[in-house]
């Protein structure tokens, strides 16, 4: 059972298959712990709720500092439990993620002010105290939703967001090293023409490679055409093409309906809607681009 569509509610495999931990040990921290609190459904099957869910993700992020599991779970169950005062967004995300509220908070800072070094520090201490799956999802990708927003709200100037940009990519560059090699599965990415944003797909196939695959990266700007050649060439196990805007995808319905032939398709970004997808037969990859990586299967 995935999901009870009049209560919103998941089943053990949709919440297995969301959070990246199996249904046996899913079952465990509840009898053991008590982190999860499932309602039964008629049938008898485990449902469970966002707060579940919470739960379990500040389980992994606890057992990621190196606490032991019960003392992550308990840690857990502590922070899930509401903090007086705290109605905004950014007062739930501190109640919510301190540690790594504070690390955001310190990059912004060290970007804002073009201050190179001391954003790289702040990067250090993230990747050296946290999993990169971590590191990755709660900080670098909060942050530059933050810069989209700040950028499009006239908060930020052009060399801020550029700086804040370049920074950021080169990191992840970094981290990407040596990800065409080995013997696992091999995924291309790219965005098409016009989509200049491909930090987020560059943070998919970062953790894609943690899973075991082989990345091919495009990057932006991508004509879609070569990537057909390519594939056509030497298919690869999957493409996967993001975009921020469903014209994006649209606009070269004609080459992605020929990539499909070629190879297994998927769409991401904010650009990907079911009905794009559903139009040109592609898988829909929802969620943030680390959890959707990690439910790929090597």
């Amino acid at each position: 059972m995935s999901a009870d569509r009049d209560t919103g509610l998941l089943g053990i495999g949709e919440l297995s298959r969301r959070v990246g931990v199996s249904e046996h040990v899913l079952r465990a921290w509840e009898s053991r712990y008590g982190l999860v609190e499932p309602v039964r459904s008629a049938g008898g099957f485990r449902l469970y709720s966002d707060d579940d869910e919470r739960r379990v993700r500040r389980m992994q992020f606890h057992l990621g500092r190196g606490l032991r599991a019960a003392e992550a779970a308990r840690a857990a169950i502590a922070d899930s439990k509401p903090l007086a005062g705290s109605s905004t967004p950014a007062q739930r995300a501190q109640a919510e993620q301190p540690e790594l509220f504070a690390l955001r908070a310190d990059l912004r800072a060290a970007l804002d002010a073009l201050d190179e070094p001391a954003a790289q520090a702040v990067l250090d201490r993230l990747l050296a105290d946290y999993m990169l799956a971590t590191a990755l999802r709660d900080v670098v990708l909060p942050y530059l939703q933050e810069v989209g927003n700040r950028w499009a709200a006239g908060e930020l100037t052009v060399i801020q967001e550029h700086f804040a940009s370049n920074v950021i990519g080169g990191r992840l560059g970094a981290l990407a090293r040596g990800w065409g090699t080995g013997s696992g599965p091999r995924a291309v990415l790219a965005c098409p023409p016009g989509e200049l944003h491909d930090l987020p797909l560059l943070i998919f196939g970062i953790v894609l490679n943690r899973q075991g695959w082989r990345v091919q990266f495009f990057g932006a700007n991508t004509p879609i055409g070569e990537v057909v050649d390519s594939a056509r060439r030497s298919p690869p196990a999957l493409v996967v093409v993001a975009a921020t805007v469903p014209e994006r995808f649209t606009a070269i319905g004609h080459e992605l309906a020929q990539l499909a032939a070629v190879a297994p398709l998927a769409l991401a970004g904010a650009g990907a809607t079911p009905a794009v997808a559903d139009t040109l037969e592609a898988r829909l990859l929802t969620g943030d681009p680390v959890t959707s990586a990690q439910q790929q299967l090597a």
